[in-house]
């Protein structure tokens, strides 16, 4: 893998005057290439983490034939992407969601899509964060710090995850303040590292498999005497969790050289080099298992597989490779969400505003929202104390809220589509031409049938143990408790003028 293209020229040049025009000046220092462009969206996916994490969710409920959910949400999600990649063709703009959403439906709705992306983001760095204590001490028990249980349902797995999860997080916050050129480099050799780790996985697994990939047909009666559908609809949700984050790239728009080429490509990339890595993942996964029904597949999942398939010493590398996904990860999350405030604090929608729109002059980058995005996210890490429960279903709920705020863009730029306003790109712009109405709507259908999907009281999902009703429900609380809190925030701003959305589709009421 080459090394990332890093760009020289930080606050000048025609992309200055492209922001100029845009409405705003030129604060970040613009130093990313194609490559660092790519790596931010696909790091944040991270397939080698989410896919080896989440398998078992997904076989647990739709058996080898859950396999048929990673296409059925690929489509759902690659609508989406090329939505946003022709917003991000028209508007390159940090906090793109929050941007895309004011310049197409208005300032509220804008408002509601940069504050649900934030929330969503922020719980999405403790949950990468609390993904550590899964590998590390399996990597060497000098990890565990604290007690000698390493589950992380045990109280001293669940407190040393904490630590563990505190640590990276500090550490991508000081990544991230020392510049964009370093982060980009860091993160660059994080996402080289994936990719050689998922060839290598899938040389190892493929090598060892006991069944052919016609397995993708079985279902096992997964589904006892209800109708398969319904187990097949709950094992989607391990697609739904991976497959976001693609538009992190465009996050970083106004760090990178001609974002209005660079990001739309480097979107579409992100999600469709996920897609087809994480395909063979699950397909090698299921061909290599020892068995389909010995119940250790649902339980452990991939890490069931390796460690029955492969001896310690390989494994540990791989899992050494997981976690250096994961710290990647978590500095591709953490820069998304400092972005997201950031720009929200430009235009003077956050309380702090002034303190949280600084950009440090020497690194370019907005330092104080990445410690502020660090302390929530920790403050997040803290639920998982007493009560891993809770956290988990906090970090599932976390996925329904990026989904809101997905189809808070989707859903106005069906709305303008359908007006006649959209596209806004220029010459040599991306565009979807005559398949943008057909691909919007899609993109819309699927993102309100997804968010139901992933929201419904599924106990299986929020509360296994049944302990809680609260639990059960928590994802229709979470995003109802998103919505009070946000319109209590949002009124307390409300006497603030935020700058003209320049560029916005003609004839949309602002608030």
């Amino acid at each position: 893998m080459s090394a990332p293209v890093l760009i020289t020229s930080p606050t000048g040049g025609p992309d200055a005057e492209d922001l100029r025009r845009i409405g705003y000046r030129q604060e970040l220092h613009r130093r990313l290439g194609w490559f660092s462009s790519f790596a931010a969206g696909f790091s944040f996916v991270s397939i080698l983490t989410t896919v080896f994490q989440l398998f078992a969710l997904g076989y647990s409920f739709g058996g080898p034939a859950f396999f048929w959910t990673w296409p059925l949400v690929f489509a759902g999600q690659l609508c989406v992407a090329l939505v946003f990649a022709e917003l991000a063709a028209s508007w390159p703009l940090a906090g793109c969601i929050y941007q895309w959403s004011r310049r197409l439906a208005g300032e509220i709705v804008g408002w509601f899509a940069g504050w649900a992306m934030l929330i969503g983001y922020i719980v999405s760095v403790a949950a990468i964060g609390i993904a550590l204590q899964a590998v590390l001490p399996a990597v060497w028990s000098g990890f565990q710090i604290i007690g000698s249980d390493s589950s992380v349902t045990s109280a001293s797995g669940a407190a040393n995850g904490i630590l563990l999860g505190a640590v990276l997080i500090a550490v991508a916050t000081v990544i991230s303040a020392v510049g964009v050129r370093f982060m980009a480099v860091i993160n660059g050799i994080g996402v080289s590292c994936e990719i050689i780790g998922v060839v290598l996985l899938l040389m190892l697994l493929f090598s060892h498999a006991e069944r052919g990939p016609g397995v993708v047909t079985q279902t096992l009666n997964v589904s006892g005497n209800s109708p398969y559908i319904y187990a097949f609809l709950a094992s989607t949700l391990m697609a739904a969790y991976v497959m976001y984050g693609f538009d992190s790239a465009a996050e970083l728009s106004e760090e990178t050289t001609e974002p209005r080429r660079v990001v739309p490509s480097a979107i579409l990339r992100a999600l469709l080099v996920s897609f087809v890595g994480g395909g063979f993942m699950i397909v090698a996964a299921l061909m290599a298992a020892p068995s389909l029904t010995d119940g250790q597949l649902s339980a452990g999942g991939i890490a069931y597989v390796i460690t029955s398939r492969l001896d310690s010493t390989l494994g540990r590398a791989l899992l050494t490779v997981v976690a250096v996904s994961i710290v990647s990860a978590c500095l591709a999350i953490q820069n998304s969400a400092s972005r997201v405030m950031f720009s929200m604090a430009r235009d003077g929608r956050l309380p702090g505003a002034r303190l949280l729109a600084r950009v440090h002059p020497q690194t370019g980058t907005p330092i104080v929202t990445g410690i502020a995005v660090g302390v929530l996210a920790i403050a997040v890490l803290l639920i998982n104390l007493g009560n891993p429960a809770a956290f988990a279903a906090v970090t599932s709920t976390s996925v329904v809220i990026v989904y809101l705020a997905y189809l808070l863009v989707t859903g106005p730029a069906l709305k303008a589509r359908l007006r006649g306003r959209l596209p806004m790109t220029g010459p040599g712009g991306f565009s979807l031409g005559r398949w943008g109405l057909p691909v919007n709507l899609f993109a819309v259908v699927y993102g309100v049938a997804m968010m139901i999907n992933i929201a419904w009281p599924r106990q299986a999902v929020y509360d296994p143990a049944g302990t809680s009703w609260v639990l059960q429900y928590s994802a229709l609380l979470f995003v109802a408790g998103l919505v009070v809190v946000g319109l209590v925030v949002h009124r307390r701003l409300r006497n603030r003028a935020a700058p003209a959305a320049v560029n916005a589709v003609p004839a949309v009421a602002e608030a």
